[in-house]
């Protein structure tokens, strides 16, 4: 797990390879299947330990961030500012999530996703709670918003940091370069718009 997750930095989740991985751990690719039936598999349970290392963190930064006794637009801004701040912060988490759906649930058994969903069921429990003792008035609609925090996490990184080649198309034509993506700033306006829109609700 530890040279899995020392691949990662080193390298986008979609070239993590299980040969590579295997020739880097000194095991044969049939050893390393022999705990892990996939490479999937092993980069499931990576974003499972990363999520909660992220979640621990997070409580400290919304504790430190977010004043009691404010407004409740006023702490509902703060937290999209932290939210976004810390996942922008965390390429590699974002990068799993944006590969959770489309890749990583691929290839793996029943078993290995339900332990998987029920995992993430409790991550997204934990998150939900962080939330909702500093926003209470979200009320219900506090774990969807989590829920599409996390995904829009993964749908906007997959956006930065853009290739050379758009690199060089905005610097050759600077109209273009309004479609470019700051992840920090299009997590913040995302969360902020969810956030303030279902306040009122609440």
């Amino acid at each position: 797990m530890d040279t899995a997750a020392a691949m990662l930095d080193e390298m986008p989740v979609a070239e993590v390879s299980l040969n590579e991985l295997s020739r880097r751990v000194g095991l044969a690719k049939s050893n390393v299947l022999r705990y892990f039936e996939s490479r999937e598999a092993v980069l499931l349970e990576l974003l499972d330990i990363f999520l909660e290392r992220w979640l621990a963190e997070l409580a400290e930064e919304l504790a430190a961030g977010i004043e009691a006794d404010a407004a409740p637009e006023v702490r509902a801004g703060r937290l999209a500012e932290i939210l976004s701040r810390s996942l922008a912060s965390r390429v590699v988490l974002c990068d799993l999530f944006g590969a959770q759906g489309g890749v990583l649930e691929h290839n793996v058994s029943v078993e290995a996703v339900k332990r998987h969903k029920r995992s993430s069921l409790k991550r997204l429990a934990d998150m939900t709670g962080l939330v909702r003792r500093h926003v209470p008035e979200l009320g219900d609609g506090a774990q969807l918003f989590c829920l599409m925090s996390l995904v829009s996490a993964g749908a906007l990184s997959a956006y930065v940091p853009p290739p050379p080649s758009l690199l060089a198309a905005y610097a050759e034509e600077p109209a273009l370069g309004v479609l470019h993506l700051d992840l920090r700033d299009a997590l913040r306006t995302s969360f902020t718009s969810t956030l303030l829109g279902i306040l009122p609700r609440a």
